[in-house]
């Protein structure tokens, strides 16, 4: 599992271990660590001779992006640095001019036949954009035909929530310090930071053990899915109902359909007007056309999904089983309506129907999704899964980590995909897991099954993101 922690937590671990170091020991440590990065970007056999440009704001994290400079002058480097803080870190700068290093009063002339560049101008606890006078010089590291190198997060991000108010430096990857920051994994600062590398440092043993972000990883989700035993039934391995679909969007009740027979329940049952597609696609579906409560029993519902404007959300609320909501199921929903129910609720918005839920537009969700999924879960009462570019989870009582979905593919931005994946939570619901699980793991793997079947390249539909999770399934819990 890949954790975050805030600025705050970081800088206190950051503290406490000095105390117990030698003077400047833990900057020289994430130097090193950050040098040996440098050198396996630019390859095997080409750190000598390698033009490499050091751009470096004041305080630490300039002095982080010295001692590295030096460390790669040593190994044969041409290493210039372009001081653009009010001060450099002297230390870290006399490395430097030691090592072979110096100091350029023009940042374009040496940017223009850089190899590398190392982004060092502000830190973890910069805010806001670039300085004005740091953005030409920004522009002409990304304009460049250099590998640029974030040093513990791209200059101009929110390091605690992800956010770009400003200009920032885009990196072709980042070499972070101790542990992930948020915004290395939330966009859209996750946009800008690239592949991402974490250095230890020694914080392990300082860190708070709950972080304030985490993303699983293909052993986290196995521990997480079901597995029937010898004695499983249909019913042991639990039954979803799925009330979706209408007149106009009767694909949305069979993609819904297609997600929750592919997630593990024993059966699926569906109520809604899109009955004779249900069956002619999946026979094996439960279907009932009376009202949900005279479907059968059920140990969790999903409703929304191309529902129109049909009936069936105050009913299903009203149920005392686990309920996804999604697409239409949210719209006019009211935080009573859901935080007065005995049993637990799961709401899937995207970014559009989560602004019309807190009543702002579209733009602020987008810019400012941690704030977005932490502020739905504590207004509903309820555990939300925010879609979008990076898909988040928040629980209900705000002292359990956000969770970041790393899977998926800009290509899982088509028709349908979302209806995938409220069947396919749905379903993990029905199977007993809790919600904060079933929204984890259903998002990991309806991006990996996207992932998969795009190859990264191609284009795919909703039906086989659904079609391709068997497959995603069988890779998480299989031995690689």
């Amino acid at each position: 599992m890949r954790i975050a922690h805030r600025v705050e937590t970081v800088r206190a671990a950051e503290a406490e271990l000095m105390a117990a170091l030698p003077e400047g020991a833990l900057m020289r440590r994430a130097a090193a660590g950050l040098a040996a990065a440098c050198c396996s970007l630019l390859g095997k056999g080409r750190v000598y001779g390698a033009r490499v440009v050091l751009l470096v704001g004041s305080g630490d994290n300039g002095g982080d992006t010295l001692y590295a400079g030096a460390r790669l002058a040593r190994r044969g480097a041409g290493v210039t640095a372009v001081l653009l803080g009010s001060r450099a870190h002297e230390a870290g700068l006399a490395a430097l001019r030691a090592a072979g290093g110096r100091v350029s009063d023009d940042p374009f002339e040496a940017l223009a036949v850089a190899d590398l560049v190392l982004d060092g101008i502000t830190g973890i606890g910069g805010t806001g954009g670039l300085r004005p006078d740091a953005v030409p010089v920004a522009r002409a590291a990304r304009g460049s035909d250099a590998v640029v190198v974030a040093v513990d997060l791209p200059s101009g991000v929110s390091a605690d929530t992800g956010e770009v108010t400003g200009e920032a430096l885009r990196a072709d990857a980042t070499v972070t310090f101790g542990t992930y920051k948020p915004g290395l994994l939330v966009d859209p600062a996750r946009e800008y930071a690239g592949a991402v590398r974490l250095v230890d440092i020694g914080l392990d043993a300082t860190l708070p053990s709950v972080p304030d972000v985490e993303a699983l990883q293909h052993e986290d989700v196995a521990w997480l899915l079901p597995e029937p035993g010898a004695s499983s039934d249909k019913y042991r391995r639990g039954v979803v109902g799925v009330v979706a679909g209408s007149a106009r969007y009767p694909g949305a009740a069979v993609l819904a359909v297609a997600g929750a027979l592919r997630g593990g329940a024993g059966a699926v049952r569906y109520v809604g007007p899109a009955s004779d597609a249900v069956i002619a696609r999946f026979p094996e579906t439960l279907v009932s056309f009376g009202p949900p409560r005279k479907a059968g029993r059920v140990q969790a519902w999903v409703v929304g999904p191309g529902l129109g404007d049909g009936p069936g959300v105050p009913e299903i609320l009203a149920s005392d089983v686990p309920v996804l909501v999604d697409a239409d199921g949210l719209r006019d929903l009211s935080p009573d309506a859901v935080r007065g129910r005995a049993a637990p609720t799961l709401l899937t918005p995207h970014a559009g129907e989560a602004a019309a839920l807190l009543g702002v537009e579209r733009g602020e969700v987008e810019a400012h999704r941690l704030w977005a999924v932490r502020e739905l879960a504590a207004r509903f009462g309820a555990t939300v899964l925010l879609k979008g570019s990076t898909t988040l989870v928040a629980d209900t009582d705000g002292s359990s980590p956000v969770r970041v979905n790393p899977t998926g593919t800009s290509w899982l931005a088509t028709a349908g995909s979302g209806d995938v994946l409220s069947g396919l939570a749905g379903s993990l619901l029905a199977a007993g897991l809790r919600p904060r699980d079933a929204a984890s793991a259903a998002a990991y793997l309806h991006g990996l099954s996207a992932r998969l079947a795009s190859g990264g390249t191609a284009p795919v539909s909703a039906g086989d993101v659904a079609d391709g999770l068997p497959r995603a399934w069988g890779n998480v819990m299989g031995p690689e």
